[in-house]
């Protein structure tokens, strides 16, 4: 049931995500940086962590997800550390998930030798 939850909540993100998309005229780049922020105003409020804990990976995989762990990294450093946790705590709630993009990343471009767009 976990892996249903999981698939249904995050295509639903994904299909809303694509439905803003499609019927603004957002760049991707301010969709994402909408999303990371939203999810960071939904972990503020209390509403992503049931939605986190409900559906797993279908919610914190997507970018919203992102912005709720950059947002508990902050909430927790800033609680142990006091102002200077606001600007560490992100870095390091994210520090995992950040390098395992970049090294995968690096390796799939070993890998596959991209090449540039003509």
């Amino acid at each position: 049931m976990e892996y249903l939850n999981a698939f249904w909540v995050g295509g639903l993100i994904c299909f809303l995500v694509q439905i803003l998309m499609d019927n603004t005229k957002l760049m991707p780049g301010r969709i994402m940086v909408i999303l990371v922020c939203l999810g960071g105003l939904l972990g503020l409020i209390g509403v992503y962590q049931p939605l986190v804990d409900f559906a797993g990976a279908g919610a914190s995989v997507p970018l919203l997800g992102f912005g709720n762990t950059l947002f508990k990294g902050v909430k927790e450093a800033i609680d142990k550390e006091g102002f200077i946790g606001l600007f560490k705590g992100g870095f390091t709630a994210s520090a995992v998930g950040i390098s395992a993009a970049l090294i995968f990343g690096y390796l799939a471009s070993v890998i596959f030798q991209p090449k540039t767009k003509e």
